[in-house]
């Protein structure tokens, strides 16, 4: 086999490796501690020259087979600082040996698509592209510190040791083609990304990762377009953009299930689509939301179940969808900043976000929070009704708080017995029938006027003339409104919800 290839002086060197799983060094390749954009990737690799050029067809040969294992040893392909020229390509096969690639520059595209392979490494090299698309892979897939020009597929793609692309840099800033494609992926151990760079949009629609996904310090840029797309994937454990994670464009959880931690800090930028962050119809176990900045857009965690939500009203976007949003716990801050974050959705005035919070701060045993929440929300509501409605409305909220204070109708109605009080008994009401009219007391009249009915009968006595009459009138109407509004908000406030 050796011979039919006409192997070169450094693919020889490769194939006589290959038994017994030796690194092939070409060059003295130092990897960084630190893995971040792609840094450590060749950059000059196209003006290697021969005595470091090996063929993608000699790599796959080997990984297919071509030569038998050495014995007591472990058959591999490993090679640093080679120039790899043609495409590394295998469809359908099975690789029983491990690919290590280190500090290489590679001139085609490498696609292992449909096939069932070992631990695949290509650690700090710089590469077309990558198509691992519908892969079963016994370990992982490690393209940390390269960088790849084009796109990196996994679709449908399985590993059961973890995927790592930290450091990795992806640029394809493709309109409709995905930078990283994960669509439905399956990784059983965590799928890391931490301090990735990937212009273009990056899909996670459907995938399923068991041991978590971090993408901490993870640059995510597709202004104007989706950054993210991670409809309906489930996490097991925690999914992390923290660090210096940031977004340029939609990050979008539709649908997501995180069986965890969800924690988002760092920076999310996206003013030119409907959503800077999608996370609507989610379950999260505990959602920590305090980005380094406010949101830049719409924010959406419409019809989402939490488990525990803790946020910040300092990092609270402009635009915020809360309709139809559930959660068990609420931390972060006090009751006048929560009825601001209820009240600022785009559409105006949703009653379900109060009525989330009233429960919320009954279940926590505040029920006077309870109480201010309910009476916001009766005062938004009011906004959206008609003329009527709104006069009805103030004069609910004036005289008693819409029943939530009730203490208001016993303010008004001491300072109009007050004033009654006072007036009367500088200009007293002549009797209607002097002979049998008991002697006038002002505060027993004000305060029958008050009444809807006569509590210590001196309003039917006694005839107030000239103004004092005006003054006698507009008392029986204050007490007949006070009673009013009185019955009604106690009504409201007993009435099952």
């Amino acid at each position: 086999m050796a011979r039919s290839l006409r192997l070169t002086k450094a693919e020889r060197r490769v194939w006589n490796a290959f038994p017994t799983g030796e690194m092939v060094e070409f060059a003295d390749v130092k990897p960084g501690s630190t893995r971040t954009a792609g840094v450590n990737a060749p950059k000059d690799g196209d003006t290697w020259g021969p005595e470091r050029t090996v063929r993608a067809e000699v790599i796959a040969k080997l990984l297919l087979g071509a030569r038998e294992a050495g014995a007591g040893a472990v058959p591999a392909v490993r090679v640093s600082g080679a120039r790899i020229t043609g495409a590394l390509q295998i469809f359908g096969g099975t690789v029983e040996h491990e690919l290590v690639l280190s500090g290489c520059h590679l001139e085609g595209p490498v696609r292992l698509t449909d096939c069932r392979t070992r631990t695949v490494r290509l650690t700090d090299c710089r590469l077309p592209s990558f198509g691992g698309v519908g892969m079963r892979v016994e370990g992982h897939l490690s393209l940390s510190g390269s960088h790849v020009t084009g796109p990196v597929q996994v679709m449908r793609a399985q590993f059961a040791t973890g995927l790592w692309l930290a450091g990795t840099k992806v640029e394809h800033p493709h309109e409709t083609e995905p930078a990283l494609q994960g669509t439905a992926m399956i990784v059983d151990s965590v799928a890391y990304l931490g301090n990735a760079d990937i212009t273009g949009m990056t899909r996670l629609a459907g995938a399923r990762l068991n041991g978590g996904l971090s993408l901490t310090g993870a640059k995510l840029r597709n202004p104007g377009r989706l950054a993210l797309d991670a409809d309906g994937m489930v996490v097991e454990e925690a999914l992390r953009c923290t660090g210096d994670f940031l977004s340029l464009g939609c990050v979008r959880l539709r649908g997501s299930r995180v069986n965890g931690l969800l924690a988002i800090r760092g920076v999310i930028r996206s003013p030119d689509t409907p959503y800077a962050l999608h996370a609507s119809h989610m379950e999260v176990r505990e959602f920590y939301l305090k980005p380094d900045e406010p949101i830049d857009g719409v924010v959406t965690l419409a019809h989402s179940t939490v488990g525990t939500l803790q946020d910040s009203p300092d990092t609270w976007p402009e635009r915020l969808r809360l309709n139809g949003l559930t959660y068990e716990r609420l931390r972060g801050s006090g009751v006048a900043r929560r009825i601001d974050w209820v009240s600022r959705d785009p559409e105006g005035f949703r009653p379900q976000p109060y009525e989330q919070l009233v429960a919320w701060y009954r279940r926590d045993g505040n029920e006077a929070l309870a109480r201010r929440a309910q009476l916001a929300k009766l005062r938004n509501r009011r906004r959206t009704e008609g003329l009527g409605g709104r006069l009805w409305g103030r004069l609910l909220d004036f005289t008693v708080g819409y029943g939530y204070r009730p203490w208001l109708a016993a303010v008004w109605f001491g300072i109009l017995l007050v004033i009654g009080t006072v007036v009367f008994g500088l200009n007293p009401p002549r009797a209607v029938k002097p002979d049998e009219a008991p002697g006038f007391d002002p505060f027993a009249y004000t305060f029958d006027l008050l009444l809807p009915w006569s509590a210590f009968g001196q309003r039917d006595m006694f005839d107030p003339a000239g103004w004092t009459q005006a003054l006698a009138y507009g008392l029986v109407v204050a007490g007949w409104i006070l009673a009013t509004a009185l019955i009604a908000g106690a009504t409201r406030v007993l009435r099952p919800t």
